[in-house]
């Protein structure tokens, strides 16, 4: 009995061909959990492209990944001198997003992150003419540029691209290959035609992995069910049942990331509202489960506890039997399965 991730794998990879058909030179991301799919599934689907570059999250997971992946393995956090050494193949990319990082990496292969209006990290326009000293000593494999998801200023996406191509150029620095984060398959477009000397690669992850939300489904299993009345006592803290119903112990607890829930941007009034109805049942121990049964999502009986959820279902709705599994709606990127079974 599991938390079990069924993938309809022919959608799922129909998806992954559709994106790479519209981002030529596309560089797959695996990060993380994997995107909730695992580092070693993602390597062989990155394989299964044709790609030539993996994009990592760490130095760490590039550790792990390169046993996986054949190709080049691009690690995106930036190197800092004195982080802890890790043994790396010659075919790992580091990102830079200092002057100083790019001579610490002297004789490496790396990326050139620029700071973009997400202001997290990169070289800034002050920085490029030391640029030309720093590189001699490097082998540059391009320029990066990561960009926000929302513009909500109404500024456009190309034109902070561009923006930083035309002051790369005035400081005679290579253009010959730039990777982007962020980008439409149009406003990719633009930019190749505009700038035809230079290739765009974009260095896509969600996208790619989880654009399809039809293609892949949690589930988690019915391990048992115990039928309450009113005022009974149950679970660790003996709390009451407020009426008569169900207990269900369902697979997928706190270790799977059932419970844990990554803060959301909330735009609009609605959004806002529903988020502090929420607080405010959870204040009185009311918390929405992801389970899903009868059509409806249920309350958790009491948080969850490390691999299994106990739920509330109400005798006006179907007895679940052992065996059952209960659709879960999660986050890919939070969750850890039990089992994946392709489809």
């Amino acid at each position: 009995m599991a938390l079990t991730l069924y993938v309809d794998t022919a959608r799922w990879r129909a998806h992954h061909k559709h994106v790479q058909e519209q981002f030529p030179g596309l560089v797959p991301v695996c990060k993380g959990n994997g995107y909730g799919f695992g580092h070693e599934r993602l390597a062989e689907e990155a394989t299964r492209l044709g790609a030539d570059v993996l994009a990592v999250g760490t130095t760490y997971e590039a550790a792990r990944i390169k046993d996986w992946f054949g190709g080049d393995l691009m690690v995106l956090t930036p190197y800092r001198r004195g982080e802890e050494p890790v043994p790396l193949p010659d075919r790992v990319i580091r990102s830079v997003s200092s002057i100083d990082g790019v001579y610490g990496l002297v004789g490496a292969r790396v990326v050139i992150e620029v700071m973009s209006s997400m202001k997290r990290h990169g070289v800034s326009e002050q920085d490029l003419p030391q640029l030309h000293a720093a590189i001699e000593n490097v082998r540059l494999e391009g320029f990066a540029i990561h960009l926000p998801l929302d513009r909500t200023d109404g500024s456009d996406a190309v034109e902070e691209v561009i923006g930083w191509m035309d002051r790369l150029r005035a400081a005679r620095l290579p253009l010959h290959t730039m990777f982007v984060s962020h980008l439409k398959a149009d406003e990719l477009a633009r930019l190749q035609q505009q700038f035809p000397q230079t290739r765009f690669r974009a260095r896509i992850g969600t996208r790619l992995w989880l654009g399809d939300h039809e293609a892949t489904e949690y589930r988690g299993a019915v391990l048992d069910v115990t039928r309450v009345a009113k005022g009974d006592r149950f679970g660790y803290r003996q709390q009451k049942v407020a009426s008569d119903g169900f207990l269900v112990v369902v697979a997928g607890g706190t270790s799977h990331g059932v419970g844990l829930e990554a803060p959301k941007a909330l735009h609009g009034v609605m959004p806002r509202a529903k988020g502090v109805a929420r607080a405010g049942l959870a204040t009185v121990n009311r918390n929405l489960s992801p389970f899903v049964w009868g059509g409806k999502q249920r309350w958790f009986a009491e948080p969850p506890h490390m691999q299994v959820s106990i739920l509330f279902v109400p005798s006006d709705a179907p007895e679940p039997k052992v065996g059952d599994e209960l659709v879960a709606h999660l986050r890919h990127t939070t969750t850890q399965f039990d089992r994946q079974v392709d489809h």
